[in-house]
């Protein structure tokens, strides 16, 4: 009988010289011809794992992010507050083609406001007379001028785009018992700081003018060397209605400090009513200089302020003095409007004897922005 021969297998083969390969058997593999079972250990060997990130790679990756849009986010803030002094300036410029179409219509500049002789009266503002100019003609058409503002509900309450910065983080409604506002953030120039007497008629240096409406030619400084509108804070608190001072040739304060000695009700509704002709309300005064701080502390807080001794239109016999100040929510500048149409910006800088000089009509000054 023969022998059965046995397959052998080779000893002397190191791992690495075995042949491996796959059999149709998910659960054999062929090694050097013979067939065996793949255990759990094999199986392991021949799958290998796809490799993950590791923690430090993800913090490195965040850090870089993080990185990236500090830098960024400066860069797109900037551009944003450029596309929002852009316009800003567009909505003056628009006012400025308002005024100079009501002058072509009737030969005069606006007055700031009109108040009947003798008698108190809430008035309406210069800039309720260019809303024809301005694309609001329908609303114009809703004011009746021998009513006060406080009748005509319907009027005071809607929001004039043209009249408001983009910058001006209060663009809101100004809630009341009975009646709403909007407000606005260009006033008036109402010169210097005496603003009007009742008792006289007599008014201030300023381009606007209670129960004035100035030609062209009054101008004698030149319109372009004069201010029309400037910027303004709306809900700017203000200290009112103290009726100090009370007498007239009363000099321009040359601090702030008095105004707590004059007293009066303090609130922050100053330019948070566009219809309003009062200075606090649709004015300045180039009292002092752009953006100067005003301090007033009322109730343990310290607050930035304007200051009006008595609104016009609410006494018959008590001159009306006010420190408006012209303020921006653009950095380190006021936006204004120049009588002959160029919008300008005005540093804070700027020497107050110039600006002074700049919010007179007629006060014989060469003083320019140039």
């Amino acid at each position: 009988m023969h022998s059965q021969r046995m397959p052998q297998v080779a000893q002397n083969n190191s791992p690495t010289d075995l042949l491996v390969r796959r059999t149709s058997s998910p659960s054999h593999v062929a090694i050097d011809g013979l067939e065996v079972r793949r255990t759990d250990a094999a199986s392991k060997i021949t799958r290998p794992r796809a490799r993950g990130f590791t923690l430090i790679e993800l913090l490195v990756v965040i850090a870089i992010i993080a990185v990236l849009v500090a830098l960024l986010l400066p860069a797109v803030q900037q551009a944003r507050e450029s596309a929002r002094r852009t316009q800003c300036r567009n909505n003056l410029k628009q006012m400025a083609l308002a005024m100079h179409a009501y002058q072509e219509t009737f030969g005069t500049f606006p007055p700031a406001a009109c108040i009947p002789a003798g008698q108190l009266f809430e008035p309406w503002s210069a800039h309720t007379r260019l809303l024809p100019y301005i694309e609001q003609g329908t609303l114009r058409d809703l004011v009746s001028w021998e009513k006060t503002w406080q009748t005509q509900i319907g009027v005071t309450n809607v929001r004039v785009p043209t009249f408001m910065c983009p910058s001006e983080p209060q663009d809101r409604l100004r809630q009341t018992v009975g009646q709403d506002f909007y407000p606005l953030n260009y006033g008036v120039n109402s010169g210097t700081w005496f603003v009007f007497d009742p008792t006289t008629g007599s008014v201030g240096d300023g381009a606007f003018c209670n129960n004035q409406a100035f030609k062209p030619a009054a101008f004698t400084d030149g319109l372009s060397n004069t201010l029309g509108f400037g910027e303004v804070k709306a809900f700017q608190p203000c200290l009112s209605d103290s009726n100090n001072p009370s007498v007239l040739n009363v000099a321009v304060p040359t601090s702030s400090a008095i105004f707590a000695t004059y007293g009066g009700n303090f609130g922050p509704d100053g330019h948070t009513e566009w219809c309003d002709g009062d200075t606090n309300q649709a004015g300045f005064t180039t009292t002092f200089g752009p953006n100067t701080k005003v301090p007033y502390t009322s109730g343990g807080q310290t607050y930035d302020i304007d200051f009006i001794s008595i609104s016009e239109g609410e006494t018959t016999n008590r001159p009306t003095y006010a420190a408006i100040t012209a303020r921006s929510n653009h950095v380190s500048l006021v936006h204004v409007m120049m009588l002959d149409g160029v919008v300008r910006g005005v540093s804070d800088n700027v020497d107050l004897t110039v600006w002074r000089a700049l919010g007179t009509r007629a006060g014989g000054e060469t003083a320019t922005l140039e």
